[in-house]
């Protein structure tokens, strides 16, 4: 005999089931019947182009989603973000960008075409590179201790790919957290800066390590540490400088946005579909490759990482002196 309390009770828990259960809006796909437009905020060759280059090759042969990159360079990142803020919601237009547009130009510059968190739907985070310090061989340094006693006693200069870049900004948040005093020497790129290095002009210079692994493994130059968190895998004998006792952590990451209002199931849609691309062993592989470390996060997930490296950087940009007046 059956007892019906007990059907009662499965049906009720199981209607009570349906009601609670998170439900999916979206998956993995293409989301448009036009080609979607990855604007980036640097010029062909570089990091951001390639991953975007990468993200478009696999949206396309994994899911029909025609797509083509647009670089436009210029004014650190905000001429791409100012371009695309003024698109439609529609996903068609996304941008590819580093931190730049987003945490660097709102504190460094008087004022920026846009608001980063306001005039955006922050979609998917795909990961971070980090930047180091590279010294001469010559030198014999081989620790950040011995680095800051040779600093005392010597005036160094390095070089930086440029004022307000990335490792402009570690290069002073590094003399600010060792106690030193070091002069930049910013270049139009890092190609210039390594190019001088190798000439014996510059000491040292700051990059971002995996990209000089070759250099590190021919003993052209001396990686002192990186700014990540860990150790990366590509250089696994090139210490961080946390564990040196050091607390500087200054990562160089990247992620997708389309302009504010874009509704939740696209937005939703574009995020899986970016995860299980980058997720993917193939293109896992490639992003270690390039020394990016991929993590997930949920839309909202990277609008409050954004917010919160805007509160983190503003400090160090400031101490840079890259703020303009």
């Amino acid at each position: 005999m059956i007892n019906n309390q007990k059907v009662l009770l499965g049906a009720g828990l199981a209607a009570l089931a349906l009601t609670f259960a998170p439900v999916s809006i979206a998956a993995p796909g293409s989301w448009s019947s036009e080609p979607v437009r990855i604007v980036v905020t640097f010029p062909p060759g570089g990091t951001s182009d390639l991953v975007a280059r990468l993200l478009a090759k696999h949206l396309d042969s994994d899911y029909g989603q025609k797509a083509v990159v647009d670089n436009r360079p210029g004014a650190a990142g905000t001429v791409a973000a100012d371009y695309v803020s003024r698109q439609s919601a529609d996903g068609t237009t996304l941008l590819l960008a580093n931190n730049a547009p987003f945490t660097i130009s709102p504190t460094r510059f008087k004022s920026i075409p846009y608001e980063p968190i306001e005039d955006f739907t922050h979609v998917a985070y795909i990961g971070a590179s980090a930047p180091g310090l590279f010294v001469q061989p010559t030198l014999g340094i081989n620790t950040v201790e011995e680095y800051i006693a040779y600093a005392k006693s010597k005036e160094l200069a390095y070089g930086s790919s440029g004022v307000g870049s990335i490792s402009h900004i570690l290069g002073e948040a590094v003399d600010a957290k060792l106690g030193i005093q070091s002069i930049h020497v910013p270049y139009k790129g890092s190609s210039p800066a390594i190019q001088d290095f190798r000439a014996g002009v510059l000491d040292m210079f700051y990059d971002m390590v995996v990209q000089n692994k070759d250099m590190i493994a021919d003993k052209e130059a001396i990686a002192i540490a990186i700014a990540s968190p860990e150790r990366n895998p590509q250089t696994p004998n090139v210490p961080t400088f946390r564990e040196q006792g050091y607390d500087v952590v200054i990562e160089n990451w990247v992620g997708l946005s389309a302009p504010a209002g874009m509704d939740a199931k696209t937005t939703e849609t574009i995020n899986d579909t970016v995860l299980a691309i980058f997720s993917s062993d193939e293109v896992k592989e490639r992003l270690i490759e390039l020394g990016i470390t991929h993590s997930a996060m949920t839309s909202a997930e990277y609008t409050q990482f954004v917010a919160d490296s805007i509160s983190t950087w503003a400090p160090l940009i400031k101490s840079a002196g890259i703020v303009e007046k």
